[in-house]
């Protein structure tokens, strides 16, 4: 098992590390929250493919990858919940491995698909990452990452951004229950109340509604349960660092890299306060 204490981003795996290993088993995600991460990848894109994910906590996303049936599954952690990622995965029936090491360094022969997602913008330097994930994509394949917006974010950079640099030097147990608990409650009741309303209302409603804060990403959030509330509010307070990435500079990164085939390059607004976006490497 490879030391993390060379790393830049060791304080960010570790802190992620005590989220993800006071979780219960399996995975935090629904495999209809997995597809709309990776779209517009699709399970044809993974069958039988090589796959890679950069920043694989501990499995949630590898656990409905695997579903998806690539010949090899391959996920990269730096922190300790590479032990729950392991166990999560061990009965899946794909081929797969763990491995613990920096994402940003991380060298291998390439495979058809990378992907990274929501780790980029914990990372001391997203744009080292972004690379990371082109280099490990061989030619001809395919690679999709995800990040939090600059755009869309206002609320969150304002209320929680001050929070969090307190937040990430407490002790786990302190963060999660102390703060994140009563935090995310008013917000958890907010969206909730926002599901409702919208539901019964009509559309003419529902454009008129959509001026709120965060409203496209509290209808997507409403689906869940107050636990996956608070386990998004804790990710948000745990990290060290958290960068919000704009649509000027997601664009730079595809346009300035030149391994990436520029007809093949997409951005997409996900629930109107982050960015997917991939392409395709030359070659292959």
């Amino acid at each position: 098992m490879q030391s993390t204490t060379g790393s830049s981003d060791s304080s960010t795996a570790q802190a992620f590390s005590t989220s993800w290993n006071n979780l219960p088993g399996g995975s935090v995600y629904t495999a209809a929250q997995f597809a709309e991460w990776l779209a517009p990848l699709s399970p044809e894109d993974f069958r039988g493919r090589e796959v890679l994910e950069l920043g694989c906590g501990n499995g949630s996303l590898m656990v409905h990858a695997a579903d998806w049936e690539p010949a090899r599954l391959v996920g990269v952690e730096l922190g300790d919940s590479v032990r729950s990622a392991r166990e999560n995965m061990r009965s899946s029936p794909v081929a797969w491995e763990i491995v613990q090491d920096d994402l940003v360094a991380f060298e291998s022969g390439g495979f058809d698909i990378a992907y990274c997602i929501g780790v980029l913008h914990h990372l001391k330097r997203p744009r080292a990452g972004f690379d990371s994930v082109v280099r490990n994509t061989r030619p001809g394949g395919r690679f999709h990452c995800w990040v939090y917006a600059r755009e869309g974010n206002a609320v969150v950079r304002l209320v929680v951004e001050p929070v969090r640099r307190v937040a990430c030097h407490l002790p786990w147990w302190v963060t999660k229950y102390v703060l994140a608990t009563p935090m995310v409650a008013p917000y958890f009741l907010y969206a909730k109340l926002l599901s409702l309303v919208t539901a019964a209302g009509t559309n003419r409603l529902a454009r008129g509604l959509g001026w709120l804060p965060l409203f496209d990403y509290s209808m997507w959030i409403a689906r869940r349960d107050f636990a996956f509330f608070r386990h998004v509010a804790f990710d948000q307070l745990v990290t060290p660092q958290t960068a919000y990435i704009s649509r000027t500079e997601v664009d730079d990164w595809l346009r300035s890299n030149p391994a990436i085939a520029a007809d093949s390059t997409y951005v997409i607004l996900r629930n109107g306060n982050s960015w997917k976006f991939g392409g395709r490497i030359q070659g292959g």
